[in-house]
């Protein structure tokens, strides 16, 4: 079989190594996506070992989301080295955009509430030190306060900009420190 993936003993290490290191929880799409990233894994095999890693406790199934546990970190500790480094690499620079991604996710959050007099948009940014800010709007209608937040998480930068530069403005228009 060509390839650096010989059997399932390989496909469990090479998903316990890429769950150690995302940043959040991913789904079995994604999962399989960084998964295939050598032809020595069979998709069968790599379903039925995610499958007796979730049973084993080696991950942790929230709904369609895996996670490592404790456990699966000691056993990818204990057996990562017997992965290629080629592999490793290849795994590395394919989690690299999606822990990006995910970073991002966790720091940029939106919620719609519904209240007695209309629908609550909270708004959420963080970076590496903590919260940058923390807004919340009413707004008249669920389709309106859920554009407001869709809006957001597409564009949070514009939105702290803006804020910044309406609040840090005199009454000139001219920004001041």
């Amino acid at each position: 079989m060509a390839g650096f993936i010989h059997d399932k003993l390989d496909i469990k290490l090479l998903v316990l190594y890429i769950m150690d290191r995302a940043a959040a929880p991913i789904d079995f799409a994604t999962l399989t996506d960084l998964s295939l990233c050598d032809s020595g894994v069979d998709y069968f095999q790599f379903a039925e070992a995610v499958s007796e890693l979730a049973d084993s406790g080696h991950l942790d199934q929230q709904g369609e989301f895996y996670a490592i546990t404790g456990k699966g970190r000691r056993a990818c500790a204990a057996g990562e080295s017997s992965l290629s480094p080629i592999i490793r690499r290849r795994c590395d620079q394919r989690l690299a955009p999606l822990n990006q991604a995910l970073k991002r996710k966790a720091q940029v959050r939106a919620q719609v509430e519904e209240r007695p007099q209309g629908f609550d948009v909270r708004l959420f940014m963080d970076d590496d030190q903590g919260s940058l800010f923390s807004l919340t709007l009413l707004s008249p209608t669920r389709e309106d306060a859920q554009g407001i937040a869709d809006r957001f998480l597409a564009h949070p930068d514009r939105v702290y900009n803006g804020l910044l530069g309406a609040l840090l403005a005199g009454d000139d228009g001219r920004e001041h420190r």
